[in-house]
């Protein structure tokens, strides 16, 4: 049973976690699943649409991350993992109704603590392949965090420009 929480709690709970068992692996794909929902609300709230689509690019991404963390159990329980409907169920993400790039070198850090994360995961594995997997993952979210960088820079410059 996976306790209530939101998005921001769950993501808080992920990163006290030094270990990744069953039940921190479905936390954490209910989390990546959530992902795009935070890029596409986000994404919406930005008024200009070459920052929003990098940050629609991460929220697509995270939905990959969050199946390679369904292999991840497969590998770890030495069966096909099939999620329940809770473990699917994507949080809400409350924003503010308006969102600048103020508002974004949060989401970069949250991103580089996530590379970290799924480094101390893979340095507890002993499976090559979920150790490939988790650190995968732990790359995808570095970029994550430069895309968003790139994503400030633009705003920045529109706004420069304005």
């Amino acid at each position: 049973m996976i306790p209530t929480m939101n998005f921001f709690e769950a993501n808080m709970k992920l990163g006290e976690a030094e270990t990744l068992d069953i039940e921190t692996a479905e936390l954490l794909i209910r989390v990546e699943n959530s992902g795009d929902v935070l890029y596409n609300e986000l994404a919406a709230r930005l008024n200009n649409e070459e920052a929003a689509e990098l940050l629609r690019k991460n929220g697509r991404e995270e939905v990959g991350h969050a199946r390679r963390m369904m292999k991840v159990i497969s590998l770890k329980t030495g069966t096909e993992y099939v999620p329940s409907a809770e473990v699917l169920e994507k949080f809400e993400v409350d924003l503010p109704d308006s969102v600048d790039a103020s508002a974004l070198p949060m989401i970069v850090e949250g991103e580089l603590q996530g590379d970290l994360g799924y480094q101390k995961w893979a340095s507890h594995e002993t499976d090559p392949e979920i150790i490939e997997l988790l650190l995968r993952n732990g790359r995808e979210e570095t970029k994550h965090a430069e895309r968003i960088k790139k994503a400030i820079e633009i705003l920045a410059s529109a706004e420069a420009a304005q």
